[in-house]
């Protein structure tokens, strides 16, 4: 069995129906949910996602395909949000413990296998920096999966791409902290709490999950806010689905003045500079839109930082690296300006952090009821 897994319409899907017979075919039906974050897929029902929406069992589909083509419309430096979407929901395809590859943090396999994926990227006019950004982005993805890239493909037309002109940007009104993810008191959440808390303007933060169904009410609310801090953990090696979305909503409706686009991201992952396709997703997503890119702040190892911000305060060790970056993002805001994007790193061991996190999983499955073993469950 092969699998597709693609974004096109009924229409323009039946152009190509007959290159893919016999395959598994999933696409976005309108019936999924966007991954909640509660890691229940590695630590409570090990393989399968327990939202069940229909979609609850993408990593055993990814698992008994003999190969996986994937077909979506290339969207700021990588998938579109309802591939996207599918995405994040194959997290239970690999485990939660960390190995090292190519001296970087990953997750290990969880089937003893290493699946072939194509990827087809269409769309209008794709840049040759363009096309290697998304080359990058499905490496990083396939490397934490622990697959194999076995082409991309790039189908474009010539249709122009007008970049519309809102203007000079102005620094006014208040500011938004846009928390993207769905664990509104989660890392994303104490992490934007913290820059709120350096910001001398008037400062809102405002949480993503509660505008899922009402897209058009947050595209409002934004309409007049001039500065807006994207603030959003990685999933699947890129932007969260369910803010894609919401960006690709905005790059269709809005048509207002100049807005000046920030971001502060963290994710489990150790190296805080894997966090380069989220922040390229973003910049792409700016120059589509006609704002000023100002720069971000990447923060590494997110769960130990979440964990130490609660028992220690926050700029004291080990998050004092972290703080510094923050300041100087605050700055950046504060005074108007555009900085570098700025990665950051607890000042905790590697080592001691990935053997911390392998062993709390074991933790976690016996509060489940489940035995060690059990996390390596295969579906």
């Amino acid at each position: 069995m092969n699998l597709l897994i693609h974004d096109l319409n009924e229409k323009e899907y039946k152009k190509i129906s007959g290159d893919y017979e016999g395959y598994e075919v999933v696409s976005d039906n309108g019936s999924i949910k966007p991954c909640v974050g509660c890691f229940n897929c590695w630590n409570k029902d090990p393989g399968r996602c327990v939202v069940k929406d229909g979609y609850e069992n993408m990593g055993y589909l990814i698992h008994h395909a003999d190969e996986v083509v994937v077909i979506g419309k290339y969207t700021y430096g990588g998938f579109s949000g309802s591939i996207k979407n599918i995405f994040d929901r194959c997290l239970g395809y690999v485990l939660p413990h960390f190995e090292l590859v190519n001296n970087e943090t990953h997750h290990q396999k969880r089937y003893n296998e290493i699946k072939p994926f194509t990827f087809i990227f269409y769309g209008h006019q794709i840049s040759e920096e363009e096309k290697e950004c998304a080359r990058r982005y499905v490496t990083a993805v396939c490397t934490n999966f622990r697959a194999q890239v076995k082409e991309v493909i790039f189908k474009e037309d010539n249709k122009k791409v007008k970049i519309p002109d809102r203007g000079e940007y102005k620094a006014e009104g208040k500011i938004v902290l846009l928390n993207a993810s769905t664990r509104v008191k989660g890392n994303t959440a104490k992490l934007a709490v913290e820059l709120q808390k350096r910001l001398n303007r008037e400062t809102e933060i405002i949480n993503l999950v509660k505008y899922l169904n009402d897209n058009d009410k947050l595209l409002k609310e934004l309409e007049d806010v001039s500065t807006i801090v994207l603030c959003e953990p990685l999933y699947v090696d890129g932007l969260p689905s369910q803010l894609i979305r919401f960006m690709e909503k905005f790059e269709e409706d809005y048509k207002g003045k100049n807005k000046r686009i920030y971001a502060l991201a963290n994710m489990g992952l150790y190296e805080s500079e894997q966090l380069v396709n989220l922040f390229e997703g973003i910049k792409q997503w700016c120059t589509k839109m006609g704002f000023e890119y100002g720069g971000g702040l990447g923060v590494g190892a997110g769960e130990l930082v979440g964990g130490f911000m609660e028992a220690v305060p926050f700029g004291k060790w080990p998050t004092s690296k972290i703080a510094r970056g923050m300041d100087k993002l605050a700055e950046a805001i504060n005074y108007n300006y555009i900085t570098e994007d700025i990665y950051r790193e607890p000042a905790f061991p590697r080592s001691l952090y990935m053997a911390i996190a392998n062993s709390g999983w074991k933790r976690m499955a016996k509060a489940n009821g489940l035995k060690p073993k059990d996390l390596y469950r295969q579906l």
